[in-house]
């Protein structure tokens, strides 16, 4: 099973391609919160979402294979932008990349300067995820998968092992969760060498995989998300998590639409930073009453897991908020 030596080793591999995230102090969210809030920016990766990390060292291991079969994978965006920069960088020339129809047109964009093939199918990640895998049946070529895999999970894991190394007196890391590779790898990467620190698992209520997942002790692998903006978290619940984040997850929380809405506001209002919902829910303990207490006096990471936002949605949520203060 996955140990932190292996995670420690995908960090080596990865450094010929990636550089670390930062690990910014956040003097503002400290003051709001009674934390000392670091944050952890993968919206600063080439594709502006920590994605990159689990497609590339996926593809590396494929090596050769790769090249001769082609890769098929499915993406509510930001992991169809990851395995793009994988293919560009290790040399994959046949990749193809399945999106919902509803993926927001900031990362169809980023996707398009891409020499990958891009197919937008269904209005859901999962209705994509079936069409990618029946197309990689048909054609011979490999599916990559966004979180439900061994290596994908080793790579998403460099982050935990990059924050220990930083910060080492860590007490609590916020994490963001959709299908599970991120939390489950920094799990790993984490438990396994600082067993006290604190694993926070933040999910929307329009998609609680994860939390019915742990309350029917069976990975809810696929769901049907209600609307949220927070995309890159909706739909099902990894196997390969699941069992991975038992033992090592110490609590799941939900947050609504306007709690995300405002998160994303806050970081834009206090830190001049642009971050998606997927990644914004991340801060929304540190805003939110009934969680801010318990979090008072701790050093605290949130992970900023991309910064993909739609221009149109962004504009929205700005114009709310600023209403919503004057």
């Amino acid at each position: 099973m996955l140990k932190p030596y292996h995670i420690i080793k995908a960090q080596h591999a990865l450094s010929r391609y990636i550089n670390p995230s930062p690990l910014l102090y956040s003097a503002a969210l400290s003051e709001m919160s009674g934390a000392q809030v670091w944050l952890k920016l993968e919206n600063r990766q080439p594709t502006g979402s920590f994605k990159i990390r689990g497609a590339t060292y996926k593809m590396m291991t494929l090596g050769e294979v790769a090249h001769r079969r082609g890769i098929i994978t499915a993406s509510a965006g930001n992991h169809g932008l990851g395995t793009s920069f994988a293919a560009q960088a290790l040399g994959v020339e046949k990749v193809t990349i399945f999106v919902p129809q509803t993926t927001p047109q900031a990362k169809i964009a980023k996707l398009s300067r891409f020499s990958t093939t891009l197919k937008q199918v269904g209005q859901s990640y999962d209705e994509a995820h079936h069409a990618a895998e029946s197309f990689a049946k048909e054609t011979g070529a490999i599916y990559l998968p966004a979180y439900d895999d061994l290596e994908v999970i080793t790579g998403a894991g460099t982050v935990g092992s990059e924050i220990l190394t930083e910060l080492p007196t860590v007490d609590t890391v916020i994490v963001p969760v959709g299908g599970g590779g991120l939390v489950s790898g920094i799990g790993v990467a984490m438990k396994g060498i600082h067993q006290e620190v604190k694993l926070m698992a933040v999910q929307p209520t329009a998609s609680p995989s994860m939390k019915l997942s742990f309350e029917q002790n069976l990975p809810v692998e696929q769901y049907e998300a209600e609307e949220t903006i927070a995309d890159g978290l909706a739909g099902g619940f990894g196997k390969f998590p699941f069992y991975l984040c038992r033992t090592r997850v110490d609590e799941i929380l939900m947050f609504d639409e306007a709690q995300i809405r405002h998160s994303v506001f806050t970081l834009i209002d206090q830190e001049q930073m642009v971050i998606e919902g997927s990644g914004a829910i991340a801060i929304v303990p540190l805003l939110d009453e009934a969680h801010r207490e318990a979090l008072a006096g701790k050093t605290v990471v949130c992970v900023l897991t991309g910064g993909n936002i739609d221009s149109r949605l962004l504009a929205e949520i700005l114009r709310e908020n600023v209403r919503r203060e004057a």
